[in-house]
C-alpha cells in the first residue's frame, strides 16, 4: 500500500493530496513526497479548488459527490480527504498522470 492512501476499519479511504491550483485541466500529475499531486483547474479563491479536487476525486473513485469530505487542508496545498464506499482501487489513479 502506497502512503498517500489509506483504508480505515470502517471502509472509509483516506487519500492526501498535493494540491496544484490554477492549471489549465485537473489531473493527477504523480506524487509530491507522500502525496498524491493533483494539478487543479480552479483558483484557490472562495473553496473553488477544494471544490474541484472534491468533484474530481468523486469522479474518477466512482463515487457520488457528496462521499468526498476535505478533512483537513482547507487553505494550505496539503489536504486530505476522506471518501465512503469507493470500489476503485487508489492506485489506478496514477495511471492517468502526467508530468
Amino acid at each position: 500500500m502506497a502512503a498517500w492512501y489509506r483504508h480505515s476499519a470502517d471502509g472509509t479511504l483516506s487519500l492526501l493530496v498535493h494540491a496544484q491550483p490554477g492549471a489549465k485541466r485537473t489531473q493527477v500529475a504523480g506524487l509530491h513526497g507522500e502525496a498524491l499531486r493533483i494539478r487543479v483547474a480552479a483558483p484557490a479563491l472562495e473553496n473553488r479548488a477544494n471544490e474541484t479536487l472534491a468533484a474530481y476525486i468523486a469522479k474518477r473513485l466512482g463515487v457520488a459527490r457528496g462521499a468526498v469530505t476535505l478533512a483537513s487542508g482547507e487553505r494550505s496545498r496539503a489536504k486530505r480527504f476522506e471518501v465512503r464506499g469507493a470500489c476503485v482501487d487508489p492506485e489506478l489513479l496514477l495511471e492517468d498522470a502526467q508530468d
